[in-house]
């Protein structure tokens, strides 16, 4: 076997992986038609979890054209045709000590940032801030403790309200509002069944179980808006329980969370909406012409 052909074959392969789902990652925050790969990363932990699965993508890829390899080389060369008188070896020492080391040094390479990732998904830092996710058959609601008690319930949109930009089965009347860069510590349970909080960009999934606070954290490092649904079957309405997280900046976040406090989380959502209406056009505005 000529090993420098084989590394330049496995690093051609890893490069048009990489490419491929650079070209398809869909757009920020969902998921769009004919999208490779995962979701674009919104935050670290989600950068991480890309990287492990990119690795994962090349060692099982490799593997498996490995063993593909062998199998076309053993129906070539040692069919009954080719091989009329049958070798009588029964043993190969290097053969034997190779498919029992080679095994492990891959468990391990695989292992290494496996449990990295684990760790850092667990390990929530000091929060900036907290917000509490109840699961309901069939919707979520939000509690604020650190924003003067605010709190709501978010409802899929049905399709007759749907506005132009709005996502149909994702798009929900009240969203979960954060700011952007901070650290959220997210307490996750349910009233009723077993419920799972998930948003792909961001990296997170945990489950909501009745009379348990289980707990998880993002940091989100984009503004935008990021879609997730209940990933654990719940009901008849499963497939109708969509998250939606709005990030923006820091001082939006703060006037929302103020109007929300004074005058209600409806026209505090109205007035987001306004904000980041007017941040996309003068954004748009900005964009050169081609």
């Amino acid at each position: 076997m000529r090993f420098p052909k084989l590394t330049a074959g496995l690093a051609a392969m890893a490069a048009t992986m990489t490419a491929a789902q650079s070209a398809f990652a869909g757009a920020l925050g969902e998921a769009v038609p004919w999208q490779m790969g995962l979701q674009q990363a919104a935050t670290p932990l989600m950068q991480d979890v890309r990287s492990f699965h990119n690795l994962l993508l090349i060692i099982t890829s490799a593997v498996a054209l490995f063993v593909l390899g062998l199998l076309v080389v053993v129906m070539v060369r040692f069919n009954a045709k080719s091989n009329p008188v049958p070798s009588k070896t029964t043993h190969n020492t290097m053969v034997e000590v190779v498919w029992t080391v080679a095994p492990v040094l891959i468990l391990i390479v695989i292992a290494i940032p496996s449990f990295r990732l684990l760790y850092l998904e667990r390990d929530i830092p000091p929060a900036d801030m907290t917000i509490k996710a109840i699961g309901n058959q069939w919707y979520w609601s939000y509690e604020y403790p650190d924003s003067g008690g605010v709190s709501f319930d978010s409802f899929m949109k049905a399709d007759k309200d749907l506005k132009p930009g709005d996502q149909r089965l994702l798009t929900v009347d009240n969203p979960m509002v954060a700011p952007v860069g901070k650290i959220v510590r997210v307490i996750v349970t349910s009233n009723d069944v077993i419920h799972s909080w998930t948003v792909p960009s961001f990296g997170v999934k945990i489950d909501a179980i009745p009379g348990r606070l289980n707990e998880v954290w993002f940091k989100a490092e984009k503004e935008g808006i990021f879609y997730g649904e209940c990933s654990e079957l719940c009901g008849k309405d499963h497939s109708f329980m969509p998250i939606e997280v709005h990030v923006v900046s820091d001082a939006d976040f703060k006037a929302w969370a103020a109007k929300a406090k004074s005058a209600g989380v409806e026209k505090a959502d109205k007035m987001l909406a306004r904000m980041e209406s007017a941040r996309a056009k003068l954004a748009s505005a900005d964009q050169p012409v081609k």
